[in-house]
């Protein structure tokens, strides 16, 4: 399949991957073929990208992290356990509901992780329309525990971790929604609403008997920044927890890859690029080179472009040179497609660069 933006579709091409909603209903299932009413209806969800089925490329498999059962049965969880915290009038008293069901939750997630020879850090769902915060919440932690498990941690120390990322937002299920999904720059006064929910969360967490309580400081420090310049304490790097550190990271990477209703997602590879521009300043070093070296900056599927002026689509990913994919070449310097398709291994072919990502103009059908 081919993973290519909305502005491209043509009625006649059929849909390669479900198409949710914010909420992670349904909207179209996989093999729906696009008419010009529903081309239309997807431009109206301000969904970016979709994946599309394609005779030049329908072997190119995208991989999952986790299975479609956990991602819906956590999605459920966190909305269930979210909405309740919503309609709660006060803060004071426990919410045990909270250790059991998303220590269950870390498990699975753990176990289906593990099962990856290649762990990296995959856009787990480009076809969703608009940011919400049990997606996010997913994410994170799914990113995250990618990134633990890279950097050696034991699977009790992945845990704490891993819950922590799930619920680092939290306190957000306290905060205006409308404030949150405001269009436009928020007022200073605004600002420092949004900023509660860091202290929030952690109210939430800390006295929850089956929730670690180093979790609950994850919900308080994923905003901080190695030079001070974060919330809600200002603390320096020393001084912010390494889990908070990673947090910190794949919370804004998922920011930034996912469509907002006030600015279009990045592609991985742009979201890496500006995360960059804060190495030793916003977040840490050597995190950050992890982050590098495990994220697929060029999903399966993408269109990208060679420096030679050939086109192709990303058919693998290596996951120790993410950024070295082998890449189908279907197109030559002219746009012409090519008779005989070939695949080109970058990671063995060191003197061919990837230039741009694009779409090429040839049949999907």
């Amino acid at each position: 399949m081919r993973l290519i933006p909305i502005n491209a579709l043509r009625p006649g091409m059929v849909l390669g991957k479900k198409i949710y909603s914010s909420e992670g209903l349904i909207l179209l299932a996989e093999g729906v073929e696009l008419t010009t009413g529903l081309i239309r209806r997807l431009g109206t969800l301000e969904i970016g990208y979709v994946y599309i089925e394609d005779r030049m490329t329908d072997d190119i498999i995208v991989p999952e992290l986790l299975t479609e059962e956990t991602q819906q049965q956590a999605l459920r969880s966190l909305r269930t356990s979210f909405k309740n915290l919503e309609n709660q009038t006060t803060l004071k008293g426990s919410f045990l509901h909270l250790g059991k069901t998303f220590s269950g939750m870390m498990e699975s997630i753990m176990d289906e992780i593990s099962e990856h020879d290649e762990c990296m850090v995959l856009l787990t769902e480009m076809n969703t329309n608009d940011y919400n915060l049990y997606r996010h919440s997913l994410n994170v932690c799914t990113y995250t525990t990618v990134l633990g498990v890279a950097h050696g941690y034991s699977r009790d120390e992945l845990k704490v971790l891993g819950l922590g990322a799930l619920l680092h937002d939290i306190g957000k299920t306290r905060i205006s929604q409308k404030l949150l999904q405001h269009p436009g720059r928020l007022s200073d006064e605004e600002f420092r609403e949004v900023q509660k929910h860091t202290e929030i969360g952690f109210a939430i967490l800390k006295d929850e008997p089956n929730i670690p309580l180093l979790s609950a400081h994850c919900a308080l420090s994923h905003h901080e920044r190695l030079d001070g310049s974060g919330y809600p304490r200002a603390l320096k790097g020393p001084d912010i927890h390494e889990y908070a550190k990673w947090i910190a990271i794949t919370d804004s990477y998922d920011a930034m890859t996912t469509q907002r209703v006030y600015k279009p997602a990045l592609l991985p590879h742009e979201a890496v690029e500006v995360m960059y521009a804060g190495s030793g300043k916003l977040f840490e070093q050597s995190f950050l080179a992890t982050f590098r070296d495990r994220v697929a900056i060029y999903p399966p599927g993408i269109t990208v472009k060679l420096h030679t002026g050939e086109s192709g689509v990303v058919s693998k990913i290596h996951a120790n040179v993410p950024h070295r994919p082998v890449v189908r070449v279907l197109t030559d310097a002219e746009g012409v497609p090519l008779p005989a398709p070939y695949e080109l291994d970058l990671s063995q072919t060191l003197t061919t660069m990837i230039t741009g990502i694009g779409h090429t103009n040839q049949d999907h059908t």
